[in-house]
């Protein structure tokens, strides 16, 4: 109970240590609020795995129901290569792959949907209906039209980011209100001027909200997609191997590969975004 008890008052006190920080002054320092908008968020996951660690050995928690993070660390450090080996597989293969096909073909698709009614009354429902598809039902029919390799989930990554992508493009692209519409039409803009000046400027945070979404569910549906079937390699295959050997450890280490892998990807596109729509009211606001 002494370590169940050190975490309890590890907790208080990082709870106590970041209200302090929230309650500085930061108006006139930049440099400070960012180091406290980074220190803050630090502190809280730090405590978590403190409590994790301690709570987990005090209470003396089986490994095979929850491992300590020390005991995840070290089965991380030991097993680098297989833990690149199927990341490669997984996530610079699948993921990318499908994820760029899929949110590139739904863009390309809003574009035309938008130019024809006709395809907007026929898709947008067929998109509904597709996106509500339970991704078990998916993955093991494209195992068997494109075999077990990393094409075949990157089919199911496709089929899951198409639609997100789809939707939010063609909502974008009528963002525009009809006076802004109509001021392009007083300068004899035509389709594509009005495109490339109004709708796609008015469309981007439409359009990098789908990006952000499609990042976390490419890497979902990928390592879902290998459990029906994948080489000896990949995410989605080594977690099923070591959970029905027990290997709980080996599980949470890809579980961590796959949380900061999906992080990361998240991440890059949030930069892209602010990066790209600097003019926005909501990052002007988030950069005040």
């Amino acid at each position: 109970m002494t370590l169940v008890l050190s975490a309890l008052i590890f907790w208080v006190a990082a709870w106590w240590l970041n209200q302090r920080l929230v309650r500085i002054d930061t108006a006139t320092n930049v440099a400070l609020a960012r180091t406290i908008n980074l220190a803050v968020p630090l502190i809280f996951g730090i405590t978590l795995f403190v409590i994790w660690e301690l709570v987990v050995r005090g209470l003396k928690v089986p490994s095979v129901l929850l491992p300590p993070p020390s005991m995840i660390w070290e089965r991380i450090i030991n097993s680098l290569p297989i833990l690149w080996a199927d990341f490669q597989q997984t996530f610079l293969k699948a993921v990318i792959a499908g994820y760029v096909l899929g949110c590139g073909s739904g863009f390309a698709v809003a574009l035309l949907i938008d130019r024809s009614p006709f395809l907007q009354r026929g898709l947008l429902p067929l998109g509904n209906f597709v996106s509500a598809l339970p991704i078990i039902g998916v993955a093991p029919i494209m195992v068997m039209w494109f075999g077990f390799d990393w094409q075949s989930k990157a089919a199911v990554v496709v089929i899951m980011t198409f639609f997100p992508m789809l939707v939010n493009t063609v909502q974008g692209l009528a963002a525009a209100d009809h006076m802004q519409r109509d001021l392009m039409r007083t300068y004899a803009s035509s389709w594509g001027q009005t495109l490339l000046k109004l709708r796609l400027p008015a469309a981007a945070p439409f359009i990098f909200n789908a990006l952000k979404i499609n990042s976390t569910l490419a890497l979902i549906g990928a390592i879902v997609a290998e459990f029906f079937g994948t080489p000896i390699v990949g995410m989605g295959f080594r977690i099923s191997t070591e959970v029905g050997r027990m290997n709980v450890d080996m599980v949470w280490a890809e579980i961590a590969v796959a949380a900061l892998a999906g992080s990361a990807f998240y991440g890059a596109v949030a930069l892209i975004e602010r990066a790209v729509t600097f003019w926005h009211p909501s990052v002007r606001a988030g950069k005040a």
